[in-house]
């Protein structure tokens, strides 16, 4: 009786993903987990500091930052155009979501303007992301605190420098 299963296959540890689209990168989903995050701490607040007098600023915020929130969802699993209605569709459930959880903390209230702020927000930026290419590569630019150095370090130097006293000019 013979094996169903072909041992001698090699193993990749690699998922599988859509043709024309990035690896996956975790560090992308803790990005938008971090900023989810931020949300629910600010929606547990009674009062959210802000300067008086501008008429619709929390508009205004929950339409920036659920468009930040989108762009982030859109390109998390490696940009392909088919997740766009996801990601709206995603953070705008967030944004319902979010509503409800004010509704238990003293001193707010659900909005249903919130809540389409929230969404449009979400949908003009997938909808940027997705058409204008000037705005995808200012977001996936590479920083460069992140690359490692193109020659080798002088180690001699860096202890040199490191050993040092440091002087503070006023």
């Amino acid at each position: 009786m013979g094996s169903q299963f072909n041992v001698s296959a090699p193993h990749s540890s690699t998922p599988p993903r859509i043709p024309g689209t990035r690896p996956v990168s975790v560090w992308r989903w803790l990005f938008v987990a971090a900023l989810a995050s931020t949300i629910v701490m600010a929606s547990s607040r009674s009062e959210v500091a802000g300067p008086p007098g501008i008429p619709h600023l929390d508009k205004i915020a929950h339409f920036s930052v659920f468009g930040l929130l989108a762009s982030l969802v859109v390109r998390a699993p490696g940009f392909h155009r088919r997740w766009a209605l996801a990601a709206v569709a995603l953070v705008s459930l967030f944004g319902i979501t979010d509503e409800f959880h004010q509704s238990f903390t003293p001193g707010r209230s659900v909005e249903f303007g919130d809540w389409l702020a929230d969404t449009l927000g979400a949908a003009l930026a997938v909808a940027l992301y997705v058409n204008w290419s000037a705005y995808r590569r200012l977001l996936e630019c590479r920083l460069p605190f992140g690359q490692r150095p193109s020659r080798p370090l002088d180690h001699s130097s860096a202890a040199a420098s490191a050993a040092a006293p440091v002087t503070l000019q006023s």
